[in-house]
Formats: structure tokens, sequence, C-alpha cells
């Protein structure tokens, strides 16, 4: 079969691969490729930044946002089912999160993840999967199927949002995402599902994303954050963009009791002034909430298969705006002027 593959941690290692087809242990699922989506952190290792190989290996399968369709069914799959792969295992000796199913709360380190850290992704023709770690799409999500990954992130931070403000009274009517990329649209369409007022901040003023917001009922805004902040007052932000300056401007500009959570990953190395004593007297006299949210485990999978499932397919066909065959797959990892979410396609349909 052939794969997407890379050197962890080696610059210029990304390839087209062929590798032998993979043999499902008992019970496992065998699927066939359908697409990858390719996001941030893909982009990261095969710049050589980041990722671990399987051990043993110099080689790791790239690939976390998937798209399958079942070949060797097991565990209550069919047949032709439509499934998406869980990113992330818990350690083999588990912490007391990974033991609770909290995977993605895991207290150690040791967790592995798909196409990450040190077991094969989801890019390649052919791959397998256990049934517990597998999630059933709706079968009129074939286009779109890859979009569940990014959708958990976000399926996640809202439900950290919803338990944060549920420590009192909580009825927000306001949020503010900042970013419009895939985790920010995402967010932003499940912010309209929750039949919230929802403002979408980004710096861009053409292309295809103060459209995909528009289209969500969102309302899109391209003015400095230190201008729309206060204008809005929102009661929740999702930070999506990981700019630190928006990141600390975002703390001080909620409503009173506001909770901001931060989706996006900073870059390191970079120095910014902040008047830290003011940031902490309005969390604090506003009892404020700052929290960061990564990663999913399978109740995100499912609350954002569910999603997916509710929004229009003609929307989130909209939000990938490239795809590329496998032989062409590192022009996936090239920026394009107008892109939101590129998919690589792994199969002739």
């Amino acid at each position: 079969m052939r794969a997407l593959t890379v050197v962890p941690q080696r610059q210029g290692s990304l390839r087209d691969d062929t590798l032998p087809d993979p043999a499902p242990a008992p019970g496992e699922l065998l699927v066939r490729g359908l697409a990858l989506g390719v996001c941030g952190t893909d982009k990261e290792i095969a710049r050589g930044e980041y990722g671990w190989a399987p051990p043993g290996r110099d080689r790791l399968v790239l690939g976390h946002e998937s798209l399958g369709e079942v070949i060797t069914p097991s565990g209550g799959f069919a047949q032709g089912d439509l499934v998406v792969g869980v990113v992330r295992r818990p350690d083999p000796q588990p912490c007391g999160a990974c033991a609770a199913g909290e995977f993605d709360m895991c207290r150690n380190g040791r967790y592995t993840e798909r196409g990450i850290k040190e077991i094969d992704g989801y890019g390649s023709e052919l791959w397998t999967v256990e049934p517990d770690y597998a999630v059933r799409l709706d079968p009129g999500l074939r286009r779109v199927g890859m979009l569940l990954e990014p959708t958990t992130v976000v399926a996640k931070a809202w439900e950290q949002i919803q338990r944060v403000g549920e420590r009192a009274w909580f009825e927000p009517r306001r949020v503010l995402v900042t970013g419009a990329g895939p985790i920010g649209l995402l967010a932003a369409l499940l912010g309209v599902q929750r039949g919230l007022d929802v403002h979408v901040l980004d710096r861009v003023t053409g292309g295809p994303k103060p459209g995909l917001a528009e289209s969500l009922g969102a309302t899109y805004h391209h003015d400095p954050v230190e201008k729309v902040l206060p204008a809005l007052e929102p009661d929740i932000v999702v930070e999506a963009t990981g700019v630190g300056s928006l990141v600390f401007e975002a703390m001080a500009g909620t409503a009173a009791y506001g909770i901001v959570c931060l989706t996006g990953v900073s870059p390191t190395g970079r120095t910014l002034t902040v008047d830290a004593g003011g940031i902490n007297r309005e969390l604090v006299l506003e009892n404020d909430v700052v929290l960061g949210s990564v990663n999913a485990n399978l109740r995100h999978y499912h609350a954002a298969a569910d999603a997916l499932a509710r929004a229009d397919r003609g929307w989130l066909e909209r939000l990938v705006t490239r795809r590329v065959p496998l032989e062409k797959a590192a022009e996936a990892f090239e920026a394009g002027e107008d892109d939101v979410k590129v998919v690589i396609t792994l199969s002739g349909d």
C-alpha cells in the first residue's frame, strides 16, 4: 500500500511511501483510507519540529484527521461503515485520568497518539483500528468526515466551558471566536448549534472565511480586537489563534463572570509586555476563568459526530477549500492564500 511517511524531527523527510499492507490483529477493523485532513501539527512534524516514530523504527506514518471505510468488520461495525479512528491511546500503566477514560487529560504524559507519538497514523490507503477506538459516522458525511477530529477539539472545549460555567448560574448569550481557521469556524458552528449569538474575529477581509462565518448566522469582524471586545463584552471567548497579544486582550475583555477558553497553541520565543497586575485584578474581581483545552476522548468524538450530522453538508464542504491526491501530498503542506481546511485524498472516490 501507499502511505505518507516522515522521519520525525528530520526536516525534508516527508514522502509518498510504499509499505506492506497491514494485517489486522484479532478483533481489529481493516479500513480503506478515504481522506486525511492536514493541520498545523502535521506541518510541524513535516518540518522536523515534533513527533516520535514507533519504537524500533525510523519512519512514522503521518496523519491523525482520518476518514475511512470498513473492509473487514468486527466489534459491531459492518462492512462499508464510514469510520474515523481516535487519535490518542492511554498509557500502558494508566494515570487516574486515563484509567477513567479521560485520556485527553493524561497526567503523566505516557500516552501515545496515532500519526504523532509512537503509533502509525491514518495517512495510508489501508489502516487498522481497534473497535473501541473507532467512531461510526453518518453515511452522508463521506465527503467531509475527516472534519470529525478537529470538531472533537471544539466539542471538548464547549463541554469544558459548560462545566466551568455551571459552577454557578450560567446563561451565556454572546460568544466571540477569535480566528476563522478550521478550529475557529467549527467552534462557531457548535456555538450556533447551542443557540448563542456568535461573533467571529479574523484579520482577513477576503477569501472564504467571512462568507463561511456569515453562512452560519454568525457575525464576522475584522477590526482590531481592542475595538471589537468592548463593543461586544462577550460572555465567552473561544481563542483559536494562539496569538499571544490577542490571548491577553481576551482575558481582559469579557463580560463579568466571563470564560476564556484557549484552543490555539502559541509559539515560543516572543516576549510580550503585559499588565499582569491589571489582568489579575480583572480575573479576581469579575470571577473570570481562563482555561486551556486540547485533544479529546471518546465522549467528545461522539458529540462531534452528532454535531456534524446536524450541520449543513454544503457548509461543511465549503470548509474544505482544497483537496490534493496522495501523490501530490507535499502540496497540502504549503499554505495557500485562501486555505481553510486542506485534505489529502487517499482513494479514487
